[in-house]
């Protein structure tokens, strides 16, 4: 790490518990199941793009051009804007849900959206499932997007305020896992439904996803609430025994926390417009943080591999069933890099997942455009693919996938999650949530006519967005790691660029002097959020 980039924080939380208890483990991890939908959808869409008998009943010209051009040009068999917007409509609906969803969180309580997101994405499932016009797909897809936004929305914000904050970044990251699994079981679904015979094996898959609807569903119904939950709710007793509960100590103990807590919350209240104060200058780190990283999280063309990976197999001249295999390994390797982001995350640091990852990202993209270029060249054609070929190809989308999946694809919800200050939480969640749709919508949109159009360049124009990526984590973005949540504004104070944004006075610390006074607390100056000395 070069000298004057960054400054290392502190650990300015040593008088707030880092124990893990077993009830808080075991809230996170059902909360953090939430993921399994998206994954699900991530995972299942494009294997029943790539599944004949799905193709030839709603995409009729796509199916006879598979079997008319099977040795002809491999890069645009499968470019179609209403086959796009099948798998696309998803993230446009969830990009509008997540920004209601910001709402609901902030007056309701995090675990109502959970059970909206739940229960809306299980009307999708029913309307896939049942579908017999394209429209139907559309509209369940819709309905799947309005209940992703919502969970997706709030489930990482649930974790994070449940979580100590030693073991943030690995509970938080079970979000992503979840997400990963999603995708594995779906590639595995895939793989055995294709086998069915009679044409109706792609319903099972889109029914499957009434599973993690349901399973979601009923995990916010007997949840508890989150102790910053509580605290704008008025309920401050219970929020008390709350966080006593999940920190698994005495009263005494949690005394810090929770006055931070009950200051945050105070504060946020006299927040009438967060969205409107989320424009405000001491807030620009967290806007640019809000923005850029969901933002560049999709850029690393990722979902293009996840949701397109039975198509991109299949148009690298995989059969219908090795495409669909291949997937289930590369879904394997996902989970699997995943459980090092969940290791290492708070162990290693963010940054140095960051970096590492993108770096090996950048190592793959490049090689998979060289070999695709040598065999495919400008034409799309190839005539055979020798065995050596197709395991190279396979071994360099594994070892993206899992660079990605220990870096950006944890990361990029777990940072934004953790950085804002309560009085602005849900309304720059959603921003960020709704930033990623986004861009996944985007990229979804544009991929298969970029395949065409681009060809092995395709690789290499994401390889240099990644590029762009790894500069800007280098340069400004800051350590998290082992930082309390409420103190994160000393990570800012501290760095060497976004110091310039924060107040020259604390008025942070004015106003928990007044909030502690006016309920009669003990005044602990020192664990006051954002109060502390910077290096």
């Amino acid at each position: 790490m070069a000298a004057g980039i960054w400054l290392g924080p502190r650990d300015d939380g040593d008088n707030h518990p880092s124990k893990l208890t077993r009830f808080d483990y075991i809230t996170c991890v059902f909360a953090s199941m939430g993921g399994l939908m998206f994954g699900y959808d991530i995972g299942i869409s494009g294997g029943v793009t790539s599944m004949a008998d799905f193709l030839k009943k709603f995409f009729p010209t796509i199916f006879q051009r598979d079997l008319v051009e099977r040795s002809g040009n491999q890069y645009c068999k499968f470019n179609s804007h209403t086959l796009t917007l099948f798998t696309s409509s998803l993230y446009l609906a969830a990009l509008a849900s997540s920004l209601i969803a910001s709402c609901a969180t902030r007056r309701f309580g995090r675990k109502i959206s959970m059970l909206i997101g739940g229960l809306v994405f299980l009307a999708g499932a029913v309307f896939n499932v049942l579908a017999m016009q394209v429209w139907m797909l559309i509209v369940g897809r819709l309905l799947l997007g309005l209940g992703v936004g919502f969970a997706i929305q709030s489930v990482p914000i649930y974790v994070s305020e449940m979580a100590p904050y030693k073991h943030r970044g690995a509970l938080n990251n079970l979000f992503q896992l979840s997400i990963t699994l999603g995708i594995l079981i779906a590639n595995v679904v895939n793989y055995f439904t294709v086998k069915i015979h009679g044409g109706w094996g792609w319903r099972v898959s889109l029914g499957g996803a009434a599973v993690p609807a349901i399973f979601l569903s009923a995990v916010a119904w007997i949840l508890p609430n989150t102790p910053n939950s509580m605290i704008e709710k008025g309920e401050l007793p219970q929020a008390r025994e709350m966080l006593r509960r999940i920190r698994g100590v005495s009263d005494d103990r949690i005394e810090a926390e929770f006055r931070n807590l009950v200051a945050a919350s105070e504060a946020s209240k006299e927040v009438l417009n967060p969205w409107r104060n989320l424009l405000q200058r001491k807030y620009r780190p967290q806007l640019v943080m809000s923005i850029l990283i969901p933002a560049f999280q999709q850029l690393t063309g990722i979902n293009v591999v996840m949701f397109y990976a039975p198509v991109l197999f299949q148009s690298l001249g995989f059969g219908s069933n090795a495409s669909l295999f291949s997937a289930v390994v590369s879904g394997l390797v996902n989970v699997g890099a995943t459980l090092v982001a969940v290791y290492g995350a708070d162990k290693w640091g963010r940054r140095k997942l960051f970096l590492e990852g993108g770096i090996q990202m950048l190592v793959f993209q490049v090689a998979l455009a060289v070999l695709i270029a040598l065999k495919f060249g400008v034409t799309g054609t190839a005539s055979h693919l020798p065995h050596w070929y197709s395991t190279v190809v396979v071994v360099c989308i594994c070892g993206y996938v899992a660079a990605f999946a220990w870096s950006w694809g944890p990361l990029g919800w777990l940072v934004p999650s953790e950085i804002f200050p309560l009085e602005i939480r849900s309304a720059a969640q959603s921003i960020a949530v709704s930033v990623n749709m986004l861009f996944t919508f985007l990229v979804a949109e544009v991929f298969l006519s970029m395949l065409c159009g681009l060809k092995s360049g395709f690789f290499i124009f994401f390889a240099a967005l990644v590029a762009i990526m790894t500069v800007f984590v280098y340069m400004f973005v800051p350590e998290t790691k082992n930082i309390p949540i409420e103190n994160m504004t000393e990570v800012w104070k501290r760095h060497w660029y976004w110091k310039r944004f924060m107040p020259e006075q604390d008025n942070v610390l004015e106003f928990y002097r007044s909030v502690v006074n006016a309920l009669g607390l003990p005044l602990d100056v020192g664990n006051c959020p954002g109060k502390g000395n910077p290096k």
